[in-house]
Protein backbone atom coordinates (compact mmCIF):
# COMPACT_ATOMS: atom_id res chain seq x y z
CA UNK A 1 0.00 0.00 0.00
CA UNK A 2 0.81 3.54 -0.23
CA UNK A 3 0.51 6.60 1.38
CA UNK A 4 -2.69 6.92 0.18
CA UNK A 5 -4.06 3.67 0.60
CA UNK A 6 -3.11 3.81 3.93
CA UNK A 7 -4.70 6.92 4.86
CA UNK A 8 -8.00 5.34 4.35
CA UNK A 9 -7.02 3.02 7.94
CA UNK A 10 -6.71 5.81 10.02
CA UNK A 11 -10.45 6.64 10.03
CA UNK A 12 -13.28 4.96 12.54
CA UNK A 13 -16.78 5.47 13.09
CA UNK A 14 -16.57 8.82 14.58
CA UNK A 15 -14.58 9.96 10.91
CA UNK A 16 -11.54 11.19 13.09
CA UNK A 17 -8.24 10.14 12.31
CA UNK A 18 -5.15 7.88 14.05
CA UNK A 19 -1.57 7.86 13.14
CA UNK A 20 0.05 6.77 9.77
CA UNK A 21 0.79 2.94 10.38
CA UNK A 22 3.88 1.43 9.05
CA UNK A 23 1.92 -0.95 7.02
CA UNK A 24 -1.81 -2.45 6.65
CA UNK A 25 -1.72 -6.61 6.72
CA UNK A 26 -4.89 -8.07 6.26
CA UNK A 27 -4.79 -11.96 6.56
CA UNK A 28 -7.33 -14.47 5.88
CA UNK A 29 -6.96 -17.14 8.27
CA UNK A 30 -5.76 -17.65 11.96
CA UNK A 31 -2.52 -18.88 10.46
CA UNK A 32 -2.12 -15.19 9.16
CA UNK A 33 -2.47 -14.05 12.37
CA UNK A 34 -0.45 -16.22 14.35
CA UNK A 35 2.93 -15.82 11.63
CA UNK A 36 2.21 -12.25 12.16
CA UNK A 37 2.48 -11.56 15.61
CA UNK A 38 5.34 -13.58 15.58
CA UNK A 39 7.10 -11.80 12.97
CA UNK A 40 6.12 -8.21 14.78
CA UNK A 41 7.61 -9.54 18.38
CA UNK A 42 10.67 -10.57 16.31
CA UNK A 43 10.75 -6.73 14.90
CA UNK A 44 9.55 -4.87 17.79
CA UNK A 45 6.85 -3.56 16.80
CA UNK A 46 3.10 -2.66 18.00
CA UNK A 47 0.34 -4.96 16.38
CA UNK A 48 -2.67 -2.43 16.83
CA UNK A 49 -5.84 -4.90 15.82
CA UNK A 50 -8.33 -3.38 13.56
CA UNK A 51 -12.29 -4.29 12.96
CA UNK A 52 -14.69 -2.73 11.02
CA UNK A 53 -13.71 0.48 13.46
CA UNK A 54 -17.34 1.90 14.09
CA UNK A 55 -16.63 2.45 17.38
CA UNK A 56 -15.81 5.94 19.19
CA UNK A 57 -13.18 4.44 21.96
CA UNK A 58 -10.37 4.55 18.83
CA UNK A 59 -9.19 1.50 20.48
CA UNK A 60 -8.37 0.37 16.02
CA UNK A 61 -6.56 3.52 15.43
CA UNK A 62 -2.38 2.83 15.07
CA UNK A 63 -0.03 5.68 16.04
CA UNK A 64 2.45 6.58 13.55
CA UNK A 65 4.85 3.56 12.83
CA UNK A 66 2.31 0.93 14.35
CA UNK A 67 1.58 -2.49 12.08
CA UNK A 68 -2.04 -2.65 11.78
CA UNK A 69 -4.15 -5.92 11.13
CA UNK A 70 -6.90 -5.12 10.12
CA UNK A 71 -9.75 -8.07 9.96
CA UNK A 72 -11.96 -7.57 7.25
CA UNK A 73 -10.52 -10.35 5.28
CA UNK A 74 -11.02 -13.12 7.88
CA UNK A 75 -14.62 -13.73 7.03
CA UNK A 76 -15.29 -16.40 5.26
CA UNK A 77 -16.20 -18.59 7.96
CA UNK A 78 -20.01 -18.60 8.95
CA UNK A 79 -21.80 -21.77 10.50
CA UNK A 80 -25.30 -21.80 11.85
CA UNK A 81 -25.88 -24.92 14.06
CA UNK A 82 -29.97 -24.22 14.35
CA UNK A 83 -30.25 -27.24 16.68
CA UNK A 84 -27.97 -25.68 19.55
CA UNK A 85 -28.75 -22.23 18.55
CA UNK A 86 -25.08 -20.94 17.78
CA UNK A 87 -23.25 -19.35 14.98
CA UNK A 88 -19.68 -19.52 15.08
CA UNK A 89 -17.92 -17.18 12.39
CA UNK A 90 -14.63 -15.28 11.63
CA UNK A 91 -13.94 -12.20 14.03
CA UNK A 92 -14.10 -10.22 10.52
CA UNK A 93 -17.66 -11.25 9.87
CA UNK A 94 -20.04 -8.40 9.94
CA UNK A 95 -22.63 -8.66 12.59
CA UNK A 96 -25.56 -8.13 9.34
CA UNK A 97 -24.01 -11.02 7.35
CA UNK A 98 -24.57 -13.34 10.48
CA UNK A 99 -28.14 -11.92 11.14
CA UNK A 100 -28.80 -12.54 7.20
CA UNK A 101 -26.89 -16.57 7.63
CA UNK A 102 -29.06 -16.66 10.66
CA UNK A 103 -32.13 -15.45 9.54
CA UNK A 104 -32.12 -18.54 6.86
CA UNK A 105 -32.87 -20.59 9.77
CA UNK A 106 -35.33 -17.84 11.73
CA UNK A 107 -33.00 -16.98 14.21
CA UNK A 108 -30.52 -13.68 14.93
CA UNK A 109 -27.82 -12.46 17.19
CA UNK A 110 -29.94 -10.13 19.45
CA UNK A 111 -27.35 -7.63 20.29
CA UNK A 112 -28.70 -4.86 17.83
CA UNK A 113 -26.90 -1.75 16.72
CA UNK A 114 -27.24 1.03 14.34
CA UNK A 115 -23.47 0.62 12.62
CA UNK A 116 -22.75 -2.94 11.22
CA UNK A 117 -19.61 -4.02 13.81
CA UNK A 118 -17.39 -7.03 13.01
CA UNK A 119 -17.73 -10.33 15.63
CA UNK A 120 -14.39 -9.29 16.51
CA UNK A 121 -14.69 -5.69 17.72
CA UNK A 122 -17.74 -6.45 18.98
CA UNK A 123 -15.89 -8.49 21.42
CA UNK A 124 -13.00 -6.26 21.94
CA UNK A 125 -15.95 -3.67 22.66
CA UNK A 126 -18.37 -6.24 24.75
CA UNK A 127 -20.53 -4.04 22.87
CA UNK A 128 -24.30 -3.71 24.07
CA UNK A 129 -26.79 -2.15 22.24
CA UNK A 130 -30.48 -1.31 22.10
CA UNK A 131 -32.21 -4.53 23.25
CA UNK A 132 -29.78 -5.62 26.23
CA UNK A 133 -32.30 -4.60 28.29
CA UNK A 134 -33.97 -8.31 27.04
CA UNK A 135 -31.33 -10.26 25.34
CA UNK A 136 -27.56 -8.99 27.47
CA UNK A 137 -24.61 -7.28 26.17
CA UNK A 138 -22.22 -9.74 24.10
CA UNK A 139 -20.53 -10.96 27.25
CA UNK A 140 -23.82 -12.43 28.04
CA UNK A 141 -24.20 -14.16 24.60
CA UNK A 142 -20.40 -15.65 23.96
CA UNK A 143 -19.35 -18.81 24.22
CA UNK A 144 -16.09 -19.88 22.39
CA UNK A 145 -13.65 -17.46 21.61
CA UNK A 146 -10.35 -18.38 19.43
CA UNK A 147 -7.65 -16.39 19.82
CA UNK A 148 -4.00 -15.57 19.05
CA UNK A 149 -1.95 -14.53 22.19
CA UNK A 150 -0.01 -12.07 22.46
CA UNK A 151 2.84 -14.01 23.62
CA UNK A 152 5.30 -14.02 21.05
CA UNK A 153 4.64 -17.20 19.81
CA UNK A 154 1.35 -16.57 18.11
CA UNK A 155 0.23 -19.23 20.94
CA UNK A 156 -3.72 -19.82 18.97
CA UNK A 157 -5.79 -20.62 21.98
CA UNK A 158 -9.79 -21.61 22.23
CA UNK A 159 -11.58 -20.79 25.41
CA UNK A 160 -15.19 -21.96 25.88
CA UNK A 161 -17.07 -24.40 24.70
CA UNK A 162 -20.74 -23.86 22.51
CA UNK A 163 -22.85 -25.02 25.37
CA UNK A 164 -25.56 -23.53 26.94
CA UNK A 165 -24.20 -24.63 30.16
CA UNK A 166 -20.93 -25.31 30.89
CA UNK A 167 -19.51 -24.53 34.58
CA UNK A 168 -15.89 -26.13 34.51
CA UNK A 169 -13.55 -22.93 36.18
CA UNK A 170 -12.90 -19.69 35.55
CA UNK A 171 -14.15 -18.19 32.33
CA UNK A 172 -11.22 -17.34 30.85
CA UNK A 173 -12.45 -16.25 27.21
CA UNK A 174 -14.41 -13.17 29.67
CA UNK A 175 -11.23 -11.83 30.53
CA UNK A 176 -10.71 -11.00 26.94
CA UNK A 177 -14.21 -9.55 26.05
CA UNK A 178 -14.36 -5.68 26.32
CA UNK A 179 -9.95 -5.99 26.71
CA UNK A 180 -10.09 -3.53 23.17
CA UNK A 181 -7.68 -6.78 21.33
CA UNK A 182 -4.99 -5.09 24.14
CA UNK A 183 -4.75 -9.05 25.30
CA UNK A 184 -4.76 -11.20 22.01
CA UNK A 185 -6.53 -11.22 18.32
CA UNK A 186 -9.60 -12.66 18.58
CA UNK A 187 -9.75 -14.96 15.54
CA UNK A 188 -13.49 -16.59 15.76
CA UNK A 189 -16.43 -16.70 17.87
CA UNK A 190 -19.44 -18.70 18.94
CA UNK A 191 -22.05 -16.93 20.02
CA UNK A 192 -25.79 -17.82 20.92
CA UNK A 193 -28.59 -17.17 18.93
CA UNK A 194 -32.21 -16.56 19.19
CA UNK A 195 -35.41 -17.24 17.57
CA UNK A 196 -36.45 -14.54 14.99
CA UNK A 197 -39.87 -12.50 16.77
CA UNK A 198 -42.86 -13.44 14.53
CA UNK A 199 -44.40 -10.46 15.82
CA UNK A 200 -43.45 -6.72 16.41
CA UNK A 201 -44.59 -3.45 18.02
CA UNK A 202 -43.08 -0.38 18.22
CA UNK A 203 -44.65 2.94 19.91
CA UNK A 204 -42.98 6.16 20.18
CA UNK A 205 -44.44 7.83 23.22
CA UNK A 206 -44.31 11.87 24.03
CA UNK A 207 -44.33 12.40 27.67
CA UNK A 208 -45.48 15.54 29.46
CA UNK A 209 -42.29 15.07 32.25
CA UNK A 210 -39.29 13.59 31.48
CA UNK A 211 -39.07 12.32 34.98
CA UNK A 212 -42.04 10.43 34.26
CA UNK A 213 -40.01 7.68 32.30
CA UNK A 214 -39.39 5.69 34.58
CA UNK A 215 -43.29 5.46 35.97
CA UNK A 216 -43.52 4.14 32.25
CA UNK A 217 -40.89 1.91 32.27
CA UNK A 218 -42.53 -0.01 35.80
CA UNK A 219 -45.90 0.05 34.29
CA UNK A 220 -44.35 -2.07 31.41
CA UNK A 221 -42.43 -4.11 32.75
CA UNK A 222 -44.77 -4.88 35.31
CA UNK A 223 -47.39 -5.57 32.97
CA UNK A 224 -45.57 -6.97 29.14
CA UNK A 225 -42.47 -8.78 31.12
CA UNK A 226 -39.88 -10.47 28.75
CA UNK A 227 -41.91 -8.96 25.76
CA UNK A 228 -40.21 -5.45 26.21
CA UNK A 229 -37.39 -5.77 23.67
CA UNK A 230 -36.26 -2.19 23.85
CA UNK A 231 -36.71 1.27 26.28
CA UNK A 232 -35.19 3.82 23.97
CA UNK A 233 -34.90 7.21 25.16
CA UNK A 234 -34.55 10.51 22.86
CA UNK A 235 -34.19 14.25 24.61
CA UNK A 236 -36.33 16.91 22.44
CA UNK A 237 -33.00 18.73 20.72
CA UNK A 238 -31.85 14.94 19.69
CA UNK A 239 -35.42 14.51 18.00
CA UNK A 240 -35.43 17.63 16.35
CA UNK A 241 -31.47 17.03 14.94
CA UNK A 242 -32.87 13.86 13.44
CA UNK A 243 -36.46 15.05 11.97
CA UNK A 244 -34.17 17.99 10.96
CA UNK A 245 -31.50 16.70 8.83
CA UNK A 246 -32.48 13.57 7.69
CA UNK A 247 -34.25 13.05 4.93
CA UNK A 248 -37.43 10.40 4.70
CA UNK A 249 -37.93 10.91 8.27
CA UNK A 250 -41.89 11.77 9.35
CA UNK A 251 -42.57 13.50 12.47
CA UNK A 252 -44.41 11.51 14.77
CA UNK A 253 -45.68 14.67 17.20
CA UNK A 254 -45.62 17.95 16.63
CA UNK A 255 -44.65 19.76 18.73
CA UNK A 256 -41.48 18.72 19.61
CA UNK A 257 -42.33 17.11 23.37
CA UNK A 258 -40.46 17.55 26.37
CA UNK A 259 -39.01 13.48 25.88
CA UNK A 260 -39.53 10.96 23.85
CA UNK A 261 -39.44 6.77 24.56
CA UNK A 262 -39.17 4.24 21.87
CA UNK A 263 -40.29 0.75 22.99
CA UNK A 264 -40.40 -2.10 21.08
CA UNK A 265 -42.73 -5.39 22.10
CA UNK A 266 -41.82 -8.29 20.34
CA UNK A 267 -42.98 -12.24 20.60
CA UNK A 268 -43.21 -15.43 19.20
CA UNK A 269 -45.52 -17.02 16.86
CA UNK A 270 -47.90 -18.06 19.86
CA UNK A 271 -48.77 -14.13 19.82
CA UNK A 272 -50.63 -12.18 17.36
CA UNK A 273 -49.82 -8.27 16.82
CA UNK A 274 -53.38 -6.57 17.23
CA UNK A 275 -53.50 -8.64 21.08
CA UNK A 276 -49.70 -7.09 21.79
CA UNK A 277 -51.63 -3.79 20.50
CA UNK A 278 -54.14 -4.00 22.96
CA UNK A 279 -52.37 -5.30 25.71
CA UNK A 280 -50.02 -1.99 25.54
CA UNK A 281 -53.25 -0.06 25.19
CA UNK A 282 -54.60 -0.99 28.00
CA UNK A 283 -51.28 -0.08 29.44
CA UNK A 284 -50.73 3.04 28.57
CA UNK A 285 -54.87 3.92 28.95
CA UNK A 286 -54.20 5.35 32.56
CA UNK A 287 -51.11 7.35 31.90
CA UNK A 288 -53.12 9.44 29.05
CA UNK A 289 -56.03 10.38 31.59
CA UNK A 290 -57.10 13.83 32.70
CA UNK A 291 -54.90 17.45 31.77
CA UNK A 292 -51.82 16.55 33.32
CA UNK A 293 -51.40 12.90 32.29
CA UNK A 294 -47.78 12.01 31.75
CA UNK A 295 -48.53 10.95 28.37
CA UNK A 296 -49.10 13.51 25.74
CA UNK A 297 -49.11 11.51 22.94
CA UNK A 298 -48.16 7.74 21.25
CA UNK A 299 -47.39 6.80 17.97
CA UNK A 300 -47.57 2.74 16.71
CA UNK A 301 -45.62 1.21 13.98
CA UNK A 302 -45.53 -2.17 12.90
CA UNK A 303 -42.39 -1.55 10.46
CA UNK A 304 -39.08 0.28 11.10
CA UNK A 305 -40.47 3.81 10.53
CA UNK A 306 -40.04 4.98 14.40
CA UNK A 307 -36.96 2.75 14.93
CA UNK A 308 -35.52 5.07 11.73
CA UNK A 309 -35.87 8.05 13.97
CA UNK A 310 -33.83 6.79 16.40
CA UNK A 311 -31.44 5.17 14.27
CA UNK A 312 -31.17 8.83 12.46
CA UNK A 313 -30.19 10.43 15.91
CA UNK A 314 -26.22 10.18 15.37
CA UNK A 315 -26.59 11.31 11.61
CA UNK A 316 -28.61 14.14 13.05
CA UNK A 317 -26.56 15.34 15.61
CA UNK A 318 -23.23 15.39 13.17
CA UNK A 319 -25.08 17.11 10.62
CA UNK A 320 -25.69 20.27 13.61
CA UNK A 321 -22.62 20.80 13.77
CA UNK A 322 -19.42 19.11 16.07
CA UNK A 323 -20.43 16.70 18.26
CA UNK A 324 -19.04 15.69 21.99
CA UNK A 325 -20.00 12.55 22.21
CA UNK A 326 -20.11 11.00 25.56
CA UNK A 327 -21.05 7.18 26.03
CA UNK A 328 -21.74 7.07 30.12
CA UNK A 329 -23.62 5.02 32.05
CA UNK A 330 -26.05 5.10 35.30
CA UNK A 331 -28.60 3.61 37.51
CA UNK A 332 -31.68 4.05 35.66
CA UNK A 333 -33.04 5.54 38.87
CA UNK A 334 -30.92 8.39 38.93
CA UNK A 335 -30.50 9.47 34.37
CA UNK A 336 -33.17 12.17 34.71
CA UNK A 337 -31.83 13.20 37.52
CA UNK A 338 -28.37 13.65 35.95
CA UNK A 339 -29.41 15.38 32.79
CA UNK A 340 -30.89 18.13 34.82
CA UNK A 341 -27.88 18.37 36.67
CA UNK A 342 -25.23 18.26 34.11
CA UNK A 343 -27.50 20.38 31.08
CA UNK A 344 -27.17 23.58 33.72
CA UNK A 345 -23.46 23.41 34.89
CA UNK A 346 -23.03 23.13 30.92
CA UNK A 347 -25.27 25.67 30.13
CA UNK A 348 -23.54 27.79 33.41
CA UNK A 349 -19.57 26.83 32.09
CA UNK A 350 -19.95 26.18 28.17
CA UNK A 351 -23.19 27.82 27.39
CA UNK A 352 -22.15 27.50 23.25
CA UNK A 353 -22.52 23.53 23.93
CA UNK A 354 -26.23 22.49 23.70
CA UNK A 355 -27.04 18.97 25.00
CA UNK A 356 -28.34 16.24 22.61
CA UNK A 357 -29.05 13.06 24.55
CA UNK A 358 -30.05 10.00 23.73
CA UNK A 359 -29.67 6.31 24.98
CA UNK A 360 -30.84 3.23 26.56
CA UNK A 361 -32.67 4.40 29.19
CA UNK A 362 -33.95 0.65 29.90
CA UNK A 363 -30.44 -0.11 31.03
CA UNK A 364 -29.63 3.29 32.56
CA UNK A 365 -27.65 3.63 28.97
CA UNK A 366 -27.02 7.15 28.03
CA UNK A 367 -25.55 8.96 25.03
CA UNK A 368 -24.76 12.36 26.86
CA UNK A 369 -23.43 13.80 23.80
CA UNK A 370 -23.40 17.89 23.13
CA UNK A 371 -23.16 19.87 20.04
CA UNK A 372 -21.46 22.66 19.24
CA UNK A 373 -23.46 24.20 16.40
CA UNK A 374 -21.74 25.29 13.37
CA UNK A 375 -23.09 28.95 13.94
CA UNK A 376 -21.67 29.52 16.97
CA UNK A 377 -18.44 30.12 15.15
CA UNK A 378 -14.54 27.67 15.67
CA UNK A 379 -15.05 25.21 18.46
CA UNK A 380 -13.22 26.42 21.80
CA UNK A 381 -10.72 23.16 22.42
CA UNK A 382 -10.67 24.02 25.76
CA UNK A 383 -14.05 24.83 26.64
CA UNK A 384 -15.10 21.41 25.00
CA UNK A 385 -12.37 19.45 27.34
CA UNK A 386 -14.00 21.72 30.41
CA UNK A 387 -17.19 20.13 29.27
CA UNK A 388 -16.25 16.78 28.83
CA UNK A 389 -14.64 17.11 32.59
CA UNK A 390 -18.16 18.24 34.07
CA UNK A 391 -19.70 15.21 32.32
CA UNK A 392 -17.26 12.69 33.27
CA UNK A 393 -16.35 13.88 36.72
CA UNK A 394 -20.04 14.06 37.62
CA UNK A 395 -21.43 10.78 36.77
CA UNK A 396 -18.60 9.02 37.92
CA UNK A 397 -17.50 10.50 41.26
CA UNK A 398 -21.05 12.39 42.24
CA UNK A 399 -23.47 9.77 40.88
CA UNK A 400 -21.08 6.23 40.96
CA UNK A 401 -21.49 5.62 36.99
CA UNK A 402 -19.55 4.45 34.66
CA UNK A 403 -17.60 6.34 32.16
CA UNK A 404 -17.88 3.81 29.27
CA UNK A 405 -20.89 2.22 28.63
CA UNK A 406 -20.80 -0.02 25.68
CA UNK A 407 -18.27 1.28 23.52
CA UNK A 408 -15.15 -0.07 25.86
CA UNK A 409 -11.58 1.22 26.68
CA UNK A 410 -9.42 2.92 23.74
CA UNK A 411 -7.43 6.09 23.13
CA UNK A 412 -9.66 8.36 23.57
CA UNK A 413 -10.66 7.38 27.05
CA UNK A 414 -7.77 6.26 28.33
CA UNK A 415 -7.06 9.09 30.25
CA UNK A 416 -10.98 8.64 32.41
CA UNK A 417 -9.67 5.16 32.97
CA UNK A 418 -6.46 6.26 34.67
CA UNK A 419 -8.61 9.22 36.59
CA UNK A 420 -11.17 6.60 37.62
CA UNK A 421 -10.08 3.50 38.28
CA UNK A 422 -7.86 3.00 41.48
CA UNK A 423 -4.88 2.17 41.27
CA UNK A 424 -4.89 -1.01 43.28
CA UNK A 425 -7.47 -2.33 40.64
CA UNK A 426 -5.60 -0.97 37.71
CA UNK A 427 -2.15 -3.05 39.21
CA UNK A 428 -4.34 -5.75 39.24
CA UNK A 429 -6.23 -5.17 35.75
CA UNK A 430 -2.72 -4.71 34.17
CA UNK A 431 -0.89 -8.45 36.18
CA UNK A 432 -3.59 -9.82 34.08
CA UNK A 433 -2.87 -8.81 31.08
CA UNK A 434 0.97 -9.08 30.96
CA UNK A 435 -0.18 -12.71 31.93
CA UNK A 436 -2.16 -12.99 28.54
CA UNK A 437 0.30 -10.51 26.54
CA UNK A 438 3.88 -10.93 27.52
CA UNK A 439 4.57 -9.32 24.22
CA UNK A 440 1.97 -6.04 24.72
CA UNK A 441 -0.20 -5.00 21.63
CA UNK A 442 -2.98 -2.71 20.84
CA UNK A 443 -3.20 0.46 22.36
CA UNK A 444 -4.43 0.05 25.85
CA UNK A 445 -1.91 -0.87 29.29
CA UNK A 446 -4.75 -1.66 31.66
CA UNK A 447 -1.82 -1.36 34.17
CA UNK A 448 -0.43 2.04 33.92
CA UNK A 449 0.58 3.93 36.87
Amino acid sequence: MNSDDLAGYRMDGRGMGGGLPLAVVRPVDEQGVSALVRLTADEGLRLVVQGACTGLAGAGLAENGDLVINLDRLSRYISIDPENRTATVDAGVRLSALNAAAAEHGLFFPVDLGADPSLGGMVAANTGGARLLRYGDVRANLMVLDVVMADGKGTRLTLGAPLWKNNTGIDLKQLLVGSGGSMGIVTRVTVALQPLPSVQLTAMVALRDPHKVLDLLRVLEGGLGTLLTAFEGIGPKAFEAALGHVPGLRAPFAPTPPYVVLLEISAGAAFEAEWLEEQLAELLAPLMEGDDAPILDVAIDHRDGLWAIRHAVPEGLRASGTVVACDIALTRGQVMRFRDDVAARIATEVPALVPHDFGHIGDGGLHYNCVWPRDSGPVDAAAVERARAIIFDTVVREYGGSFSAEHGIGPRNISNYRRFVSARVRKLTGAVQRLFAPVPGGRIDFGME
